[in-house]
């Protein structure tokens, strides 16, 4: 996650949280004046349309105040859905075994995407196998991962 992003979710979690839900994190998609900042939240009994809406009623006023974003942006809020993205070493860990995507911002070993099953987080190390290959892959070099949701379970 982008240390822009970073400052972002430190800025918004309370916000979101006095809603009474989970700040999963926060994507910004700088695209000019279609720029995108994108919420995902969650909750134990799951998210709804009013959960989303009362969400984007307290971070509206609280940017509207706090003017972070200097272009035009739209506000996206969303649960995480079924491919569920990842933002922590908290939910890698919650998702050992399972299959995931995990997009690198410098490459390791001339490659920056890796889709496969999710050993173990060791430290800051994610330790995944693609095609039969174990890879370590520092959780600081993650530009963006999810989880790939297997309709077989």
């Amino acid at each position: 996650m982008a240390k822009f992003e970073h400052k972002l979710t430190d800025m918004l979690r309370p916000a979101v949280e006095e809603v009474g839900v989970e700040l999963l994190g926060i994507e910004f998609v700088s695209a000019g004046k279609h720029s995108i900042l994108r919420l995902f939240i969650d909750h134990e009994n799951g998210i709804d349309v009013d959960n989303c809406a009362e969400v984007s009623r307290q971070v509206s006023a609280l940017l509207d105040v706090e003017d972070p974003i200097s272009t035009e942006y739209n506000l996206e809020v969303s649960s995480p859905g079924l491919d569920r993205p990842l933002f922590s070493l908290a939910h890698y860990q919650a998702v050992v075994g399972e299959t995931v995507n995990i997009r690198l911002s410098l490459p390791l070993n001339g490659r920056r995407k890796f889709k496969g099953i999710l050993n173990a987080v060791e430290n800051d190390m994610l330790i995944v196998t693609v095609d039969n290959e174990e890879y370590e892959l520092v959780f600081s070099n993650v530009d963006k991962g999810n989880l790939v949701h297997n309709f077989e379970k």
